[in-house]
């Protein structure tokens, strides 16, 4: 071991303040350090940084000089204390919690009441007079030790408690009294060494440094592991483990558990909100075991707390300048602040928040532009149930995450996994863990029977934009059949449902959903989002309805139109099956004669909706084989020798793209002529023509393109002289990019088809890889996301800065933008603002997502940042 790593210094006390910060000590560590030194009731600790955690995962040991460190952190809180660690009088009980850099809610495991033995539980009771309370907090620290740093199941604890509420005819854990949990403790040591073969430790030191090796593991376990990989969260940051003196919400009538939020987390509203349990402690709240109660009615039960409280939240609120999400306890009608992070929130409450924090001062536009996540904005039009739908409401519960979702209902995170696959799911559980992370995420929405607005379902829904009704006492589920009851109703798993996350409601069967129009919230931010960016976005557009939702989430224009989109029908397709059968370009043209007007009117209807603003068309790209059947399904023996004739090995590297339009340069023509007219009829019409972008796809030789814009330019000059227009390219494959500067020369403009570069660059088909190993790929760590999704930076990346740069070479007023699913990814759409692209475009429901990610990048290039809270 190194001389430097010898003089690492891994535990800092909350009153210090630490060289590092969120990095060192975890959002947590650092939140309670910050609190600590702003004079708020906070119980005293230190924080095991995450350089150790690192150390001790790399060597699987404890890092050299930790033992120490410990020891003497331990001799100082007891020294501020006046308690004794694992002594029976005056006993110190600490809990241990981890706390990354980035929040990771319920991905990790903490371990409360740690210290306790049978000695110290013995001493607590005499001490207290409260045996209830002493073994109580014993019997907890006996499950979580057992379930976190040893692997015991949990139901077997759980199962433990029922049997014993059902022998003393009880319903509530509250219930029971000293000598109930006295026996429990009992069975639950038994528990433990019936499992392991050994003891439930007595020594509380052997406690302590088992309980954080627990936490350090814990970043590896597969629920946080998952939560990384949807969040992108780097694997290598490490968690930071809190050692935190015990506070009891569960000491009798005058004490509670609690959470609180410092606005609405659903709705943004400036009203605190939140749920808290008399005589519980705080994983109780979480969990859902008792119905908790609503925050507003803590202030006539406990009103001195609850006005501490309010100060409390006022002041971290200024401090952070965010939305808070406070863990409170209350100890014989004393306060202690556990926790403080910026709240997880509903994408409509952050821009409500944002927006009020803006009027009040708190924070500018620039900064309320940069802390909304602009991948949560495709979830404010939230779909809702259509007003006018007659629907069958089940059962009712807690409206814990907006939206509504339809879909079959699955009792298990493995189960929606699979079946999300072939249809979407509704995940109905009693409650959810971290371990129905999967599962949560493959769903449309959750429905549990337990919890609230704290709940672990709840914070993850809200998280993912995904409906939630949670607290649905009606609903009992029997895995055993199958099926489960809601209220007076009987459903089967695959059965359809619909819950409505707005409202709080369970509906039999699949509701008519609608999807808003607007959002005022919405509007607003993106209104000071579009003074920032310097991007252009546009969308992709196939029809004139999806032009008009284009315009209405505010697109400059139309980035890219799949001319073969149009070629489908009733109508049409047996003439395009016409003109592909066709023995002669005679007989070719006849038909396309026949497409023309489909073509013309298509185009028209777009140009009429975008008013002038720049569109972009694709010429037909697919093979020819894709509008006919299989052969099977053949109608004629001409059809199957023609089907047979377009047969390819590789149809995606084959005849497709300009490789058509060459082969067969009548069906360019045709499109060609169809665009000129139209744009002649909307000018003549509106007197005000458009601006058309033609492209063609698939270019690799810059002679291509050469004889295609020759080809563009002959019709367009036939059919509109004195039409302003572009004609330029579709960059999909590597030798494109880096034979830029030739293609340049016959090009006005290039747009980055990066669905087909990411596929010719990596040599990976998407349809195969995501099907098949990129999952496991994701999972081993072989690459960091999934580059169908965010763009492939050091590579596909390098290939369009390279064309752009080589393009811009040759005629330095290019116009260069990215038309693939990229443009509607924030990651991405950052790349291009760096790459000094004009826009990017992106499918219509993103629009919003790309505007507020482009105004994002360009406030990062100016160094604008805004901080945020605890983890």
């Amino acid at each position: 071991m190194t001389l430097a790593a010898i003089d690492t210094r891994y535990v800092y006390d909350f009153a210090e303040e630490p060289p590092g910060g969120r990095e060192l000590l975890g959002g947590k560590g650092l939140g309670l350090s910050e609190m600590t030194r702003l004079g708020l009731p906070v119980p005293r600790g230190f924080t095991v940084t995450t350089d150790a955690c690192r150390a001790y995962l790399e060597a699987d040991v404890f890092p050299e000089g930790l033992d120490q460190e410990l020891g003497a952190a331990l001799q100082r809180l007891e020294r501020a204390t006046g308690t004794r660690f694992g002594s029976s009088d005056r006993p110190l009980l600490v809990s241990v919690r981890s706390g990354a850099a980035i929040s990771m809610p319920g991905m990790m495991d903490s371990i409360l009441d740690l210290g306790l033995s049978d000695a110290v539980a013995e001493g607590m009771s005499k001490a207290t007079g409260n045996a209830q309370f002493a073994f109580d907090s014993y019997r907890r620290l006996i499950q979580m030790y057992g379930e976190v740093v040893e692997g015991i199941d949990a139901d077997r604890f759980e199962e433990a408690l029922s049997t014993l509420k059902r022998e003393r005819g009880v319903t509530e854990d509250t219930e029971l009294d000293g000598g109930d949990l006295r026996e429990l403790v009992a069975r639950y040591k038994r528990i433990y060494r019936d499992a392991l073969g050994h003891e439930f430790p007595q020594d509380a030191g052997v406690q302590l440094r088992a309980a954080i090796e627990a936490v350090f593991r814990s970043w590896q376990n597969s629920r946080a592991q998952t939560y990384r990989r949807l969040n992108d969260i780097p694997e290598w940051i490490g968690t930071a483990v809190n050692v935190v003196q015990m506070v009891f919400g569960n000491a009798g009538p005058r004490s509670a558990s609690g959470v609180a939020f410092s606005r609405d987390p659903a709705s943004g509203s400036r009203e605190p909100h939140g749920e808290f349990l008399v005589d519980a402690q705080g994983e109780d709240v979480v969990a859902g075991i008792r119905a908790p109660q609503p925050l507003e009615q803590l202030e006539e039960e406990l009103p001195a707390a609850y006005a501490e409280l309010r100060k409390a939240m006022n002041a971290l609120e200024r401090r952070y300048r965010d939305v808070q999400d406070v863990e409170f306890t209350i100890e014989q009608g004393a306060l202690f602040i556990l926790q403080t992070r910026s709240a997880k929130r509903t994408a409509a409450a952050a821009l409500r928040a944002a927006i009020d924090m803006v009027d009040e001062g708190l924070i500018s536009r620039e900064e309320a532009v940069l802390r909304i996540d602009p991948s949560m904005l495709e979830h404010v039009l939230h779909p809702m149930i259509d007003a006018r739908a007659s629907v069958t409401v089940a059962a009712t519960g807690v409206p814990a995450s907006p939206g509504a979702a339809v879909g079959a209902v699955v009792f298990t995170a493995d189960e929606a996994v699979r079946r999300s696959a072939e249809e979407p799911v509704i995940l109905v559980r009693f409650d959810t863990t971290p371990d129905d992370i999967h599962g949560l995420a493959a769903a449309q929405g959750v429905l549990t029977a337990h919890g609230g607005m704290a709940s672990h379902a709840a914070v993850v829904a809200r998280g993912m934009g995904k409906p939630c009704v949670a607290g649905c006492d009606a609903l009992q589920i029997d895995e055993a059949t199958g099926t489960c009851t809601l209220g007076s109703f009987i459903v089967h798993e695959g059965d359809q449902i619909t819950i409505d996350g707005s409202a709080g409601r369970a509906i039999l069967g699949a509701a008519s959903l609608v999807v808003p129009d607007s959002n005022p919230d919405l509007d607003t931010v993106l209104s000071w989002a579009d003074t920032f960016r310097t991007l252009g976005v546009r969308a992709n557009a196939d029809t004139p309805a999806d032009a008009e939702r284009a315009r209405a989430f505010g697109a400059e224009g139309i980035g890219l139109v799949r001319t073969e989109h149009m070629f489908f029908g009733d109508e049409r397709l047996p003439v395009v099956q016409e003109m592909i059968l066709a023995e002669d370009e005679v007989a070719r043209r006849a038909a396309l004669d026949r497409l023309l007007p489909f073509q013309q009117a298509d185009f028209e209807g777009i140009f009429d909706v975008m008013r002038g603003l720049p569109v972009t068309i694709r010429l037909l790209d697919p093979p020819l084989h894709e509008f006919l059947p299989s052969e099977g399904e053949a109608t004629s023996e001409r059809m199957k020798d023609r089907i047979r004739s377009l047969r390819e090995t590789n149809p995606m590297l084959g005849t497709r793209g300009c490789r058509l339009g060459l082969q067969w340069p009548e069906i360019y023509e045709m499109q060609l002529r169809a665009i000129a007219r139209a744009a002649i009829a909307v000018a003549d019409r509106t007197g005000k023509p458009p601006r058309v972008e033609i492209m063609h796809p698939l270019v690799a030789y810059a002679e291509e393109l050469h004889r295609l814009h020759d080809l563009t330019e002959r019709v367009m000059n036939e059919e509109a002289p004195g039409l302003a227009h572009l004609c330029g390219t579709m960059i999909e494959l590597p030798r494109a990019a880096l034979r830029a500067a030739d293609i340049a020369a016959y090009a006005d403009f290039f747009s980055f088809g990066t669905n087909d570069l990411t596929q010719t660059a990596l040599g990976m088909s998407r349809d195969d890889a995501e099907g098949k190993f990129l999952t496991s790929y994701l999972n081993l760590g072989v690459v960091g996301h999934d580059p169908f999704a965010t763009l492939d930076q050091n590579g596909v990346g390098e290939l369009v800065e390279l064309g752009t740069s080589r393009g811009r070479s040759v005629k330095p007023e290019l116009e260069v933008g990215i038309c693939g699913e990229h443009g509607g990814d924030p990651a991405s759409i950052g790349f291009c603002h760096h790459a000094g692209l004009d826009y990017v475009s992106c499918s219509p429901f993103r629009v919003p997502v790309a505007r507020l990610a482009a105004a994002q990048a360009a406030l990062a290039e100016r160094g604008t940042k805004y901080e945020v809270a605890g983890g």
